[in-house]
């Protein structure tokens, strides 16, 4: 695919400032990145087409009520990791999946609804995929941190935010109603669409619909989010580390692991008292200076094991526009590839669809 790999200077500017705000206009991403609007809206369009860059506007966790959220890994049958990936991107209580090194071939954050019978009712029916093999699975029981902005990194910021990191948003039910959801419906298949463009396929006055985006995101029940994979910024290593702390420091490990700039997401898990971490970093050296340098020094830290992300195949409950078309090009039986059956991305936004950070 052309320009997964990498994006020249230019392109790598606009891509940072469209995580910093994915709706930003052209005059805006011009002007912070020294060019011209016809050069800006031309690469952010190749960038899209070429699978680089996706943007979408997706509403936050609570919106369909309570949830709870697992991390799961899971061991499939030796040559069946693709197939059963697929079948765990198509489902709309997915939120985040991967490839991963290690005793596990698959990881997965599941969102289900809250109760006690929905995560065995779930499970069950993730587990009689065709190809799943062994299961473990870990409630999380809080988020400290979620970024899909990786620009800290590519900007120098060491700290990652210092004071202003903030945990993340839920929303309520009673916040959204049926235009909302409609109008993120629209929105989550394309993140820059305007406001006019909106109105247009929803037959409503582009005031309402610019008011009510600018409430919902105002009042932290939808978010903007520019997904692009790590190493198009030359940011190569993604790894999921689960590390394990003294139970009296854990939010004092947290606190401090999560305002450094390479941890995208940390949580805290019920099993084993532990912090999921996963990091990105510009190398694998990067990668052993954060352990060696950070992680070894904060007091409170035991230890910790890990898993490298082979291929990101969802973030935010938005599948990754560039793995089918990266795993075709390194397949040598592309004929197979396509009979996965990998379902659509574009799977209606609603109270009982997609749900997102």
């Amino acid at each position: 695919m052309t320009g997964l790999d990498t994006v020249d200077d230019l392109s790598r500017r606009i891509v940072v400032a469209l995580q910093q705000d994915g709706r930003a206009s052209w005059t805006a991403i011009a002007a912070a990145c020294g060019t011209s609007v016809p050069t800006v809206a031309r690469r952010v369009q190749q960038l899209v087409a070429d699978g680089v860059v996706r943007v979408a506007v997706m509403p936050r966790l609570g919106s369909t009520g309570p949830v709870e959220t697992f991390f799961v890994r899971i061991g499939c049958r030796p040559g069946t990791q693709l197939e059963v990936a697929a079948q765990l991107v198509a489902r709309d209580d997915v939120r985040w999946a991967a490839l991963i090194t290690g005793p596990y071939d698959i990881a997965v954050e599941l969102v289900v609804d809250a109760g006690p019978t929905r995560y065995p009712k779930t499970m069950l029916e993730l587990q009689t995929i065709p190809g799943v093999e062994r299961w473990y699975s870990d409630l999380l029981l809080h988020v400290y941190k979620v970024s899909h902005d990786w620009s800290r990194q590519l900007l120098g910021d060491e700290t990652g935010g210092g004071s202003q990191v903030a945990e993340p948003t839920l929303c309520e039910p009673s916040h959204l109603d049926q235009i909302d959801w409609a109008i993120l419906a629209v929105l989550r298949e394309n993140g820059r669409a305007s406001f006019k463009s909106v109105a247009d396929v929803l037959e409503l006055n582009e005031s309402t619909v610019r008011r009510r985006f600018e409430r919902m995101t105002g009042d932290g029940c939808a978010t903007v989010v520019t997904i692009v994979p790590a190493a198009a910024l030359g940011l190569e290593a993604e790894t999921v580390l689960t590390v394990s702390v003294e139970p009296a420091k854990l939010n004092e490990v947290a606190d401090a692991m999560r305002r450094h700039r390479s941890v995208r997401y940390l949580a805290a898990t019920l099993d084993g008292n532990s912090l999921l971490c996963e990091v990105i970093a510009t190398s694998t050296k990067g990668l052993f200076e954060f352990t060696t340098s950070t992680l070894a020094n904060l007091p409170g830290v035991v230890g910790w094991s890990a898993s490298v992300e082979l291929l990101s195949l969802k973030r935010g409950f938005v599948e990754t526009p560039w793995w089918r078309d990266q795993l075709a090009e390194h397949l040598a039986d592309d004929v197979a590839f396509e009979g996965f059956g990998v379902g659509s991305a574009g799977a209606e936004v609603g109270p009982r669809g997609q749900r997102g950070w």
